[in-house]
C-alpha cells in the first residue's frame, strides 16, 4: 500500500514501479475501494480514506482471502477424497510433502492429491518417494490416509 509522501513498492515480480491490478469477482470489495481511490485521484480530491480506514480496510479484506481460501483447499480435500473412495486398498507411489506436528503427509500424482501417512515413518524426511496403500478416505471431512507399504 503506497501512503501519501512514501515511495510506492511497485511489483518486485514485474519489475514494475508503477503498478495496479484488479481482482477476481470474488474480491468486489477490494475493487470497489480501489475505485473510489482512483476516481478521487483522478477528480484531484481528498482520498475517500484516511490512512487508518485503509490498514484496517486492507487488514479485512486479506483475512476475508484467507477464509475463502481455506474454504477452497476443504472442498478440494472433500473432493479428491470422493475420488478416491472407490480407490482403496489400491498401491500407488508417492513423495513425502510435508511433516509437522499433526503428522507426515504424503502426495501422489495420479491422481495429484495428498494424504495423511501412516505406519513406520520415522526414518522419512520431506522429499522421500514412498510406496503407499490407499488406506481410508472421510469425503465429508476431507480426509485421506495412505499407508506406507
Amino acid at each position: 500500500m503506497k501512503v501519501p509522501g512514501q515511495e510506492a513498492p511497485g511489483h518486485f515480480g514485474l519489475a514494475l514501479q508503477n503498478y495496479s491490478h484488479s481482482t477476481a469477482p470474488n474480491r468486489r470489495y477490494a475493487d470497489l475501494l480501489t475505485q473510489r481511490l482512483v476516481k478521487a485521484a483522478l477528480a484531484q480530491t481528498n482520498s475517500p480514506y484516511t490512512t487508518e480506514d485503509l490498514t484496517g480496510l486492507a487488514t479485512r479484506c486479506t483475512a476475508k482471502e484467507d477464509d475463502a481460501n481455506k474454504v477452497e483447499r476443504f472442498v478440494k480435500k472433500c473432493a479428491a477424497a470422493l475420488v478416491l473412495r472407490s480407490h482403496i486398498g489400491e498401491k500407488f507411489e508417492g513423495v513425502v510433502s510435508g511433516i509437522n506436528a499433526d503428522g507426515t503427509w504424503v502426495r501422489i500424482t495420479h491422481p495429484p492429491v495428498e494424504g495423511k501417512l501412516y505406519g513406520n515413518i520415522k526414518h522419512l524426511d520431506v522429499g522421500h518417494r514412498v510406496h503407499v496403500r490407499l488406506d481410508s478416505v472421510d469425503p465429508e471431512r476431507g480426509f485421506i490416509d495412505f499407508e506406507l507399504r
